[in-house]
């Protein structure tokens, strides 16, 4: 079983290139994120009706493995959220999962 963990974006007009450049396949989060144990994988997903509006689904080992990485390189991470803060102008955790087999 994996777990997985949604955001929801809504990037500031403009800010839309560097948005995806961010959290992109090849962006700063999966640079960060491909370092730890247990990571899987993430997806970026554009909304059809809105292009501002942006979903990720990362995918981890465990709920376990995720914690342990963010505790891990918790200035890391709290220094790529902080600059990538100024490309939404909204942004929010939907949840939390756990994939069912």
């Amino acid at each position: 079983m994996s777990y997985v963990y949604i955001w929801r974006f809504v990037v500031r007009p403009g800010s839309e290139a560097v948005f995806e450049a961010a959290y992109g396949p090849d962006g700063h989060w999966m640079r960060l994120f491909r370092e730890a144990d247990g990571y899987l994988g993430t997806q970026l997903l554009c909304e059809q009706a809105d292009a501002r509006r942006y979903m990720t689904i990362d995918r981890w080992s465990s709920r376990e493995a995720s914690e342990a990485f963010r505790a891990a390189r918790a200035a890391d991470w709290e220094a790529l959220d902080l600059r990538c803060r100024a490309l939404t102008e909204h942004e929010e955790e939907i949840g939390q999962f756990e994939e069912l087999r």
